[in-house]
């Protein structure tokens, strides 16, 4: 079983930033590859951004050039350093790994922005 915990939400004003964290433990040799996906309300949820076991990475058109995704292979920790805040941004948001035994969501962590 693998255990997914996600932190680093909160209420940021427009233009401020925040880190989010998703720390994977239990039967685990290493992650695959992770992804951040966001859903608004009543609107579906979207990747956000994604990285490869080899570290290559892709991001949606929205978050090019504010949002980057890393990873620490050693902890099992996938992050999601979010700049240049908008209002939009406001989601709750998912992180997702792929491990040996399959695929697995963290419990989602609000992101506020205001305006």
């Amino acid at each position: 079983q693998v255990q997914l915990v996600e932190s680093g939400g909160g209420l940021v004003q427009a233009g401020g930033s925040l880190r989010l964290s998703c720390a994977a433990s239990g039967s685990i040799f290493s992650i695959n590859a992770a992804g951040w996906y966001r859903q608004a309300p009543g609107k579906q949820r979207r990747l956000v951004a994604a990285i490869t076991s080899g570290g290559p990475t892709n991001y949606a058109d929205s978050v090019k050039g504010r949002f980057t995704i890393s990873r620490d292979n050693v902890k099992n920790t996938v992050y999601l350093q979010m700049d240049s805040l908008k209002p939009e941004d406001t989601a709750v948001y998912y992180c997702n790994v792929n491990v040996h035994s399959g695929s697995y969501w963290g419990q989602g962590t609000q992101v506020t922005v205001s305006s």
